[in-house]
């Protein structure tokens, strides 16, 4: 495996921003992962402590990068195994981190298999999905979670040519061990030296048919309600949705028709963008998108700066309104 220099990773963002990427490979296989962290090893050795830092990257949803890109080592994970693991206790399926979610899904609808069927039109990848908890319709990855296997990395030690080493340890750990939340997992609030090999899920034979409709359905919602990537570079939701119990009463008055539980009372963060006035609200190139007010857009040559800016301006006025703090779900690369 190579690790290049001064790659773009414009190129692999979905909003379509950020500066280069100093180092940077490209993984297809845990064998490949645990080369290219002895590379950087021996390469960073005498780097400073931010040179050292290492970014995982997936499908590039869900994430700002700095215009100044990132001053260490980003590695593209493409880990896209699929395999079945069924035994006469359980049936379960190994996937990759790096496979896409709608890959997953055609999947499921060629092997009949339920449990999915809400994230249909979920964008980005399996490894993604794990690290944020994604969810949608009132289903969450955590559901279908059986085991998740990782890679830690400790870039102080000495490298060895075991896998089992400090470059390149092992992890493994049942859902209960993630610490799954809202949109949350060890592996974003704790674990930020892992690396996302795969998940385990349990999955349930079902009617093909009926999973391929639903999953369709999903699909179809997604592309009336929520800007099309192709068309128009997004981040995805920029904001949380926030719980019921940190409303003020006035606002859960309000809003009270738009509570859903997805997966636990939850008032979606659109609404109160909207309420505040926020729609086409625009810095730069970057603007508050009219068909689902949560994503920002960018209308060429945005920057991360106006972004930054943007989301500071929404947060400041929904607060001044409504007496909430959102809470960015996005992740900030610097």
């Amino acid at each position: 495996m190579k690790i290049k220099q001064n790659i773009s990773l414009s190129d692999f963002s979905s909003f379509r921003i950020g500066g280069n990427a100093k180092f940077f490979a490209e993984i297809n296989s845990q064998e490949e992962l645990i080369e290219v962290l002895k590379q950087w090893s021996e390469i960073s050795r005498d780097f400073s402590d931010s040179g050292k830092r290492v970014l995982v990257l997936g499908g590039g949803t869900n994430i700002l990068i700095d215009d100044k890109g990132f001053d260490g080592l980003v590695i593209q994970n493409k880990i896209r195994n699929i395999e079945s693991m069924k035994t006469l206790q359980k049936s379960t399926f190994k996937v990759g981190a790096g496979v896409l979610i709608s890959d997953l899904l055609d999947y499921c609808i060629e092997n009949s298999l339920s449990g999915l069927e809400w994230a249909g039109g979920l964008p980005g990848t399996v490894g993604g999905a794990v690290r944020g908890n994604a969810g949608a319709f009132g289903g969450e990855i955590k559901d279908v979670i059986e085991q998740v296997e990782s890679v830690e990395y400790e870039l102080t030690y000495e490298v060895t040519e075991s896998p089992t080493s400090q470059v390149g340890r092992i992890k493994k750990r049942t859902k209960g061990e993630c610490k799954f939340g809202y949109r949350e997992s060890i592996f974003k609030s704790e674990k930020e030296n892992e690396v996302i090999l795969g998940v385990e899920l349990r999955l349930t034979l079902g009617n093909k048919e009926e999973i391929e409709r639903i999953i369709n359905e999903k699909i179809e919602y997604r592309k009336q309600k929520h800007p099309n990537i192709s068309d128009r570079p997004n981040i995805g939701s920029t904001f949380k949705n926030v719980p019921v119990e940190d409303l003020p009463e006035s606002v859960k008055s309000e809003f009270e028709k738009n509570i859903k539980t997805d997966p636990f009372p939850l008032l979606p963060a659109v609404k109160l963008i909207s309420g505040a006035g926020l729609v086409g609200q625009r810095v730069g190139d970057i603007v508050v998108s009219e068909i689902h007010p949560n994503y920002l857009i960018n209308l060429g040559n945005g920057k991360s700066e106006d972004v930054l800016r943007l989301i500071f301006q929404i947060k400041t006025a929904v607060f001044k309104k409504y007496n909430v703090k959102l809470e960015e779900e996005i992740c900030l690369i610097t």
